[in-house]
């Protein structure tokens, strides 16, 4: 029989549940998001959500890989051409391994861009396909 594993009730437990090269991945992209824009932090969908006015990215470790999305990621790739398209919305989510990296100041300039966007544009969710 599985055992089920409780998603964490908030960011700080959720990061601190992670070891090894995630926890150093996921605590250097949630200082660089967090440096970047005003966003409410938050644990949806079993990992780490950051809104405002509506979803902007996620940080969702895994067992052997962290994933750093956008709703409207795929107006982001000029910053980071990893980003790759998939999903509904506009989404992009760059796949982070233990043999790839992303700095902080890139992680920085992706967060603040998509918040303006979502400044700009409104809730990813909520808006007309273009």
């Amino acid at each position: 029989m599985m055992k089920k594993i409780m998603p964490a009730a908030t960011p700080d437990s959720y990061v601190s549940a992670l070891r090894g090269w995630r926890r150093d991945c996921v605590e250097m992209l949630r200082a660089a998001v967090r440096s970047a824009a005003t966003l409410d932090e938050t644990v949806k969908w079993g990992h780490l959500v950051y809104l405002a006015r509506g979803p902007v990215l996620l940080i969702r470790a895994e067992e052997e890989r962290v994933l750093f999305g956008f709703w409207r990621g795929q107006r982001l790739r000029l910053i980071e051409p990893r980003l790759v398209p998939g999903g509904k919305f506009e989404m992009a989510t760059l796949e982070i391994t233990k043999g790839t990296a992303i700095d902080a100041f890139t992680a920085r300039r992706l967060a603040a861009k998509a918040a303006a966007l979502n400044k700009t544009l409104g809730d990813p969710t909520k808006a007309r396909p273009t």
